[in-house]
């Protein structure tokens, strides 16, 4: 289930999630979408990537149907974990990240 998924955190944690968001980023640079538009399409493919990993680990679509509460509440804790994480870093560093580059943001 979904706790097997709950590893220490490798050495390319940080460099794997920092090529998406620059990959993020760069989509709104060239103004394909707004921040917001684009915020949804990594949730989506979040989600939906989450969703193969753990229906991977299962021999029955049954099985995974038993499981999908308890899945949807551990995702959901830790999405909800890591948002906290990265909010308080902003508080805490908001000139610094945001002081710079606000006036460019689109929403």
């Amino acid at each position: 289930m979904a706790e097997e998924q709950t590893q220490p955190l490798d050495d390319k944690f940080y460099e794997r999630a920092d090529s998406f968001i620059n990959l993020a980023n760069e989509a709104i640079t060239r103004e394909e979408a707004s921040a917001g538009q684009i915020a949804n399409s990594l949730m989506f493919a979040t989600s939906r990537f989450n969703a193969w990993v753990t229906a991977a680990g299962y021999q029955k679509g049954e099985d995974l149907a038993k499981e999908k509460e308890a899945i949807l509440e551990f995702f959901t804790e830790q999405y909800r974990l890591m948002l906290s994480e990265n909010i308080d870093s902003y508080v805490t560093n908001f000139n610094e990240y945001l002081g710079y580059s606000k006036e460019n943001f689109k929403k």
